[in-house]
């Protein structure tokens, strides 16, 4: 493990952030009585999921998702709340984005309060553009499990990554009979009031940061098992967001905008974001499906992590970096891809370019193959962690980086 002395964000800088952010709210209280500003703080992202284009299972004429039916989305709050903002975003979509009939309450009660927008039941979306809705009064501690349903009402192309959804015909709101699914949706972040801010750090990367294989609906990524450790090790100082999303590169558009493209959208456009770990590269050093064609080297990649780091440092956000993990025996595994990816991890290692580094390879490399993963800790594609490979990476990460300091 490589470290650094941790950076807390500047005094000015959470001054700032608290003031913008009871002005805030006093405007949305006094237009809409949803929530009183007497007590008023901050709020912060206690969820998110990044804006993603339409995947349309790899073809143009694949249906839509939803027409005509009712989405159930279950979302883990990172800190405690007494009132929530929901952020639904029509950023990357590619027709107006009508809902109707949002609703939100704590999993498994019996009522769940409306969500408003401007005090509308159902609003169309711009191409290109976020509503966020009115405030919803509701308590709930850290690790709460909240449930959001709301209605397609026409065919829609949802643009927010993948996440865990259950999705029922009509306007009823699927129970918990109804099979989860792994689909996209419109819900980019939720939004929590607090009297406190909290350290909020960001998880930015790709499959392996989004968890695309770990078990469906058990919170098995790395970044979920991360901040079960904070909340364990810090209670309620830290709050934990995944940024990731399947097939994303550093430096170029595939399934999604690049890291430096997103940036902005992802992180900068946030309430709050104190830290980001960085673990970006393995999409685009390998080869594209043919070795005539090599990925990524290393100079244009080191050149695309500074630039990462320039950016986040212009607005006072630390960056700390992951080794990229080992990739032996998968499709698109070479040699030339295979010294690329050491010599960038030799740069995030040594370099000295980030605030901190989490050395993710170490963690589930095979000792006695480091270009391979650990047999317990891979799925059988030889890229991607399995429920253990996520917990190694997450037990990988030294917390007092970020000001963490068990007692």
């Amino acid at each position: 493990m490589i470290c650094s002395t941790p950076v807390q964000p500047s005094a000015p800088r959470r001054a700032r952030r608290g003031r913008a952010a009871v002005l805030a709210l006093a405007f949305a209280g006094a237009a809409l009585g949803a929530v009183g500003t007497a007590s008023a703080q901050v709020w912060s992202p206690v969820w998110t999921a990044s804006p993603a284009p339409d995947r349309k299972d790899g073809t143009p004429e694949a249906p839509v998702q939803f027409a005509g039916q009712t989405v159930r989305q279950d979302m883990r709050l990172g800190a405690s709340v007494r009132a929530l903002r929901l952020r639904v975003s029509n950023e990357l979509g590619d027709a107006p984005l009508r809902v109707a009939d949002m609703r939100l309450g704590l999993q498994g009660a019996p009522e769940a309060a409306p969500v408003l927008f401007d005090g509308r039941s159902e609003v169309v979306i711009p191409v290109g553009s976020v509503l966020i809705s009115d405030p919803v009064a509701l308590e709930a501690p850290a690790f709460s499990q909240v449930s959001v349903s709301l209605r397609f009402p026409d065919p829609t192309r949802p643009a927010v990554r993948r996440t865990v959804v259950r999705v029922g015909e009509g306007p009823d709101t699927p129970g918990d009979e109804v099979d989860l699914d792994y689909r996209q949706n419109v819900i980019s972040a939720v939004y929590g009031e607090r009297e406190t801010a909290p350290t909020v750090v960001a998880a930015f990367g790709d499959s392996i940061t989004e968890g695309a294989t770990a078990t469906l609906g058990a919170e098995r990524d790395w970044p979920s098992v991360l901040a079960r450790r904070f909340e364990a090790t810090c209670p309620g100082r830290f709050v934990v967001l995944n940024q990731g999303i399947s097939g994303n590169k550093l430096l170029d558009h595939g399934r999604s905008h690049s890291a430096l493209a997103r940036l902005d959208r992802d992180l900068l456009a946030l309430p709050q974001i104190d830290y980001v770990i960085l673990l970006e590269g393995i999409n685009d050093i390998r080869h594209g499906g043919d070795p005539a064609k090599p990925g990524r080297n290393a100079a244009d990649m080191v050149q695309g992590y500074r630039q990462f780091v320039a950016r986040l440092h212009d607005h006072e956000v630390k960056v700390v970096a992951g080794t990229l993990t080992p990739f032996k025996g998968s499709e698109r595994y070479d040699a030339p891809s295979s010294e690329t990816r050491r010599t960038l991890n030799a740069f995030i290692r040594d370099g000295g370019a980030f605030d901190g580094v989490v050395d993710f390879d170490a963690a589930v490399r095979d000792p006695a193959d480091p270009e391979a993963f650990r047999a317990d800790a891979a799925r059988p594609d030889m890229l991607h962690p399995n429920d253990e490979g996520y917990r190694l990476m997450a037990e990988a990460v030294d917390l007092s980086l970020f000001g963490c300091d068990a007692r």
